[in-house]
């Protein structure tokens, strides 16, 4: 890490086993040469467990045992040079509280002070200030880390590369076709792999491994999950030694130390002392079988004390606490006073500050597994319960007294726990309540664990998917090793897993709705999809698919969906749809074919020649099932808008809701639009806006609108570039005998032609139910007949002003109408001054007097719209019994 001035505090950081402790003692080694080239007088190794045991001492005391230089007379002379390496080992090991510690310092060497008091004064330079400080610490304890010293320079140590494991493997399996095939089955399991950046995770893979190539049994079904190798590997070290038969000999010594994981985890140390083994009833040579085995390591520091041999293997001994049986409960409940319970394992307040819960939360799912508890309990003679499988699938569902719904776990931890089980069942019922899935595909794990539980899923109605960037790539290595997975029957290559998550469309019956957005697939990975989605069993009623790459995808999709006869809705957006590549004309065939039951259709961004329109929109006049289109941001111009006129004049037409916003229309188009108004008996729905009508075409249109055979009942015209004269234009209109019931005019620039629109209100002829005029430049003079409209209007349900600098004086005068009132307005949306005592006694009296009408203040600077021309047709579907 670069920095503009040098640091003399270096912080090694990394997770447990990663070689943090190596480093620094090499550093100890070379110390003749400095981090600056300058030599190295004294040096200082202190390792933050021993301060959990020691009591008061000075520095100089703490120094005289420490230190290289014992037998230097000068000590104070440190105070005075720089040529001096202090390396602080373990940080996250401490127990006291960094707040305990800079409460209260020390800067004499011969002062008696507790000594984790030393060991802050030491950081905060009070002891030897020009001192080289190289402190190592696991992440989690970072920020307490940060509260002790100053501007230091960060060094993350990553341990083994990939590079590194490869080596490590051939080193250890000799022959280099088993080493490489026992990496590439560590490496299907992306947080196995990520383990074994740890020298000593390592170790214990390949030699877990190494036994199996002896059974000659199938490495990739013991790399399957981490609980499965590391429990495996626990199993076969007892079974294989010379304490093989005689699990009760132990079987006490596994629940002991159970427990001190457990307690250890919880208060985050990783090692135990004799006085700990006592008060568990046991002896020191009670550990000789897990010492043997090496399961637990021993330090001989100032006094013996033992950890487990890496965090992961305390991590799968904490979860079995969870589920091991005890003959008196009374003495678990004593052993579990600094042990949280299994909500508070989970919670995310508790892994927040102890990152480590994590992968013991992953590990006790692992554990539900009835093969690993029975492993277990023959190695060790000990007797287990799957109570807790009912207290966790509370927790998955959100039904547990202490929790909400997802407060707990992502979607994909859910995921993640439950494929650790590899439990058919259990993932079946905390699968169960879900019928809405949303998910974002990072990598092939996340790809592999979300099919195996969608699977299981069989109240599943909709799949969400987005498919990061680098899952699927363009070349033919991949496919090579897809067909070498189907005849090899693994699933480790991203397309055999994509293909057993696209089966979920076939085997799921009650799945109607694909929903891939922002996704990036392949040429093989779309037409495993295609597959899958022509297959009879393929139930699917809506597909959506926005901003999908391949620019292909858009066309395959089309072609396999033809003759589809479940399919009722279909939405293609995005901006990487290629030109001409015959989409439009897929569609087209998918719209004349016999089977076809299309209700809905939207096209946007398509990129697509007059004469390709013209031959999807032909298809309009053969199709029965299509009533609703949405061209919405398509360069349809007023050409294609003439073109699909003509069709919607057809007598078997079906159209009743059509957008067309933004597809760069002019007034020309609307001669032909007017026509269509005064001729068509199913359009109901018309969607005009952001496109350049004007007034002229605004009047244009109006003549149609005024036709007494016109049926439109919604008329959606925002950012059209109407002014106060368009708007005199659709105020005769709604005079008239109109069916229009439904008008959006937001974002036009009428201003006073609102004076038009409050005459129209007053007229009892006016249909209208919804009025939009969000945005309109109404200024608060207009407010007073506004106001005066409203309360003579008995048809008017909703009304949109937001957006509109009515002022305070101009609310109130509205408010103040509302809530003498009677009137059937049921929502009023305005631009609030909520400082405004007068507007805040109005509302409380219209929330008391009139609790049937809602008040909303419009904070959003986008134009909502009332006028949802497809809000009917986008409705979830109902729940299958």
């Amino acid at each position: 890490m670069d920095t503009k001035q040098p640091s003399n505090t270096v912080v090694l950081y990394g997770y447990a086993g990663v070689g943090k402790t190596t480093v620094a003692k090499s550093c100890l080694q070379e110390r003749t040469k400095g981090c600056l080239g300058q030599e190295i007088g004294y040096t200082l190794y202190l390792q933050c467990r021993e301060f959990n045991h020691m009591g008061f001492c000075s520095f100089s005391e703490l120094i005289s045992n420490n230190s290289s230089e014992r037998k230097t007379k000068n000590l104070e002379v440190l105070t005075r040079t720089e040529n001096v390496l202090i390396v602080v080992d373990g940080f996250d090991e401490l127990r006291v509280p960094v707040k305990a510690l800079i409460s209260e310092l020390c800067s004499d060497w011969d002062t008696q002070t507790p000594a984790p008091i030393l060991l802050s004064s030491l950081l905060k330079r009070k002891l030897i200030p020009k001192a080289t400080l190289l402190v190592t610490t696991q992440p989690h304890a970072l920020q307490e880390l940060m509260l002790l010293v100053k501007q230091p320079i960060f060094v993350e140590v990553k341990g083994f590369l990939e590079q590194d494991k490869e080596k490590y493997f051939l080193n250890h399996l000799r022959v280099r076709e088993q080493a490489l095939q026992a990496l590439d089955a560590v490496k299907c399991n992306v947080d196995l792999f990520h383990m074994a950046s740890a020298p000593t995770v390592c170790n214990i893979i390949c030699t877990y491994l190494k036994l199996q190539m002896t059974k000659e049994e199938d490495l990739a079904l013991h790399c399957q999950t981490c609980t499965s190798l590391f429990l495996q590997f626990l199993c076969s070290q007892f079974s294989s030694g010379s304490y093989v038969g005689n699990p009760s000999g132990y079987g006490k010594v596994l629940k002991a130390l159970c427990i001190l994981a457990a307690q250890n985890l919880w208060t985050q140390q990783a090692t135990f002392h004799r006085e700990e083994l006592w008060s568990l009833g046991l002896k020191e040579s009670d550990l000789s079988p897990f010492l043997d085995m090496h399961i637990l390591q021993e330090y001989c520091d100032s006094e013996k004390c033992y950890s487990f041999i890496h965090l992961c293997i305390q991590q799968l001994l904490a979860a079995m606490l969870y589920i091991l049986k005890f003959q008196d409960e009374e003495d678990r409940d004593d052993f579990k006073r600094d042990i949280g319970n299994v909500q508070k394992l989970f919670s995310r307040e508790a892994r927040f500050y102890n990152p480590n819960l994590a992968q013991t939360g992953q590990f006790l799912f692992g554990l539900l597994n009835q093969k690993q508890v029975q492993d277990l309990e023959t190695t060790f003679g000990c007797e287990t319960s799957m109570e807790i499988k009912w207290e966790l699938l509370k927790i998955l569902q959100g039904k547990s007294e202490e929790q909400k719904p997802f407060s707990v776990m992502s979607l994909q931890e859910i995921f993640s726990h439950l494929y650790e089980s590899q439990e058919g069942e259990l993932v079946k019922k905390a699968m169960a309540p879900f019928a809405e899935i949303s998910l974002c595909l990072k990598s092939n794990i996340d790809i592999l664990r979300s099919a195996f539980c969608i699977k299981y899923c069989s109240g599943l109605q909709k799949l969400s998917l987005q498919i990061a960037k680098g899952i699927f790539l363009e070349n033919n290595n991949e496919l090579r090793a897809y067909l070498q997975d189907i005849r090899g029957q693994t699933a480790s290559n991203s397309l055999s897993l994509w293909t057993h998550l696209c089966s979920v469309l076939c085997s799921n019956k009650n799945l109607s709705i694909l929903d891939i957005t922002q996704s990036f697939l392949n040429d093989c990975a779309l037409r495993i999809l295609c597959h899958h989605i022509t297959d009879i069993s393929c139930c699917l009623q809506r597909v959506i698919m926005r901003d999908v790459s391949p620019t292909t995808a858009y066309r395959d999709v089309c072609l396999a969906l033809i003759g589809k006869k479940t399919l009722t809705h279909l939405i293609l957006t995005g901006s990487v749809q290629e030109k001409n590549t015959g989409q439009l004309m897929l569609l087209g065939e998918m719209l004349k074919h016999k089977r076809c039951n299309l209700k809905f259709l939207r096209l946007g961004s398509c990129y697509a020649s007059i004469h390709q329109w013209n031959d999807l929109i032909l298809t309009f006049n053969i199709n029965q099932s299509l009533t609703c289109v949405d061209f919405s941001n398509n360069k349809l111009l007023d050409e294609g808008a003439k073109l699909l006129c003509m069709s919607l004049k057809y007598p078997k037409c079906s159209l009743k809701r059509v957008s067309l916003e933004q597809c760069q229309l002019t007034e020309e188009c609307c001669e032909d639009l007017s026509s269509l108004l005064m001729v068509s008996q199913k359009l109901t729905h018309l969607s005009l806006s952001k496109n350049n009508l004007g007034d002229d075409g605004v009047k244009i249109l109006c003549r149609g609108l005024n036709s007494p055979k016109c049926k439109l009942q919604m008329l959606v015209i925002q950012q059209c570039s109407i002014t106060a004269h368009g708007c005199k234009c659709i105020s005769e209109m709604l005079c008239e005998d109109s069916n229009l019931t439904h008008l959006d005019m937001g974002l036009n620039p009428i201003a006073n032609g609102v004076m038009f629109l409050c005459n129209t209100i007053k007229n009892p002829k006016c249909s209208l139910k919804c009025l939009g005029l969000w945005g309109c430049s109404f200024s608060p003079l207009y407010c007073e007949k506004l106001a005066a409209a409203i309360a003579s209007n008995k048809k008017l349900e909703i009304l949109d002003l937001g957006q509109n600098i009515l002022g305070n004086s101009g609310v109130a005068e509205i408010l103040r109408t509302l809530s003498d009132n009677s009137g059937p307005l049921k929502t009023i949306r305005l631009k609030i001054n909520k400082s405004s005592q007068i507007i805040e006694g109005l509302l409380e009296k219209i929330k008391e007097s009139k609790p049937s009408l809602r008040v909303e203040n419009v904070t959003s600077t986008s134009a909502p719209s009332y006028c949802d021309l497809f809000s009917e047709y986008m409705e979830p579907i109902p729940v299958k019994a």
